[in-house]
């Protein structure tokens, strides 16, 4: 007959106990370790929430901005709804710093057709030193094409923002690109 009460018990019967002598059979070696593992998965998270979200970056005029900021972003989207144009921004995968770079601004209006004429500026936010921003016009070169040749100084993390106007209509496309030394 059995001796211990409990040794039907799941956890027994794995070896699990305080007065084990090995450290993955020791309850708070475990529990460590399973702490350990959950502050990874939610950093992981948090780092990918953070490439897929806007950048937060401090704009001069906050204060105006931000009074009547829920509005102003409901009324962009509505706006830029209402548009219906199709833009994409091409980048090369491989970006290295202080060698020039060619990226593309591709746009299209409601009925697909290529949006010419419209003014575009391309504007570098590098969140972690606001002296590096800095902003370019982009180049027509064909029918709703658009091009810049840029320099990144510095490397790391970068917020790219295309902003196109074209009379009274704005769009506005936001990317994060990574450049590498």
């Amino acid at each position: 007959m059995n001796k211990n009460p409990h040794a039907s018990f799941g956890i027994f019967q794995l070896g699990i106990s305080q007065h084990s002598k090995q450290a993955l059979r020791n309850p708070w070696v475990l529990g460590w370790l399973g702490f350990v593992l959950i502050v990874l998965a939610v950093n992981v998270g948090l780092i990918l929430l953070s490439r897929s979200s806007n950048p937060g970056l401090v704009d001069k005029n906050y204060y105006d901005r931000g009074r009547d900021f829920e509005r102003n972003v409901l009324k962009k989207n509505s706006a830029r709804a209402l548009l219906g144009w199709e833009a994409r921004l091409e980048t090369p995968e491989h970006i290295v710093m202080a060698q020039a770079t060619v990226l593309r601004f591709v746009v299209a209006d409601n009925r697909g057709l290529p949006l010419s004429d419209a003014d575009i500026i391309l504007t570098a936010y590098r969140p972690a030193d606001a002296a590096a921003d800095f902003r370019m016009s982009m180049n027509q070169t064909a029918a709703g094409r658009y091009q810049a040749d840029m320099v990144f100084p510095l490397k790391g993390i970068w917020d790219l923002i295309v902003k196109v106007k074209r009379g009274e209509d704005e769009y506005e496309l936001t990317r994060r690109i990574s450049v590498s030394q």
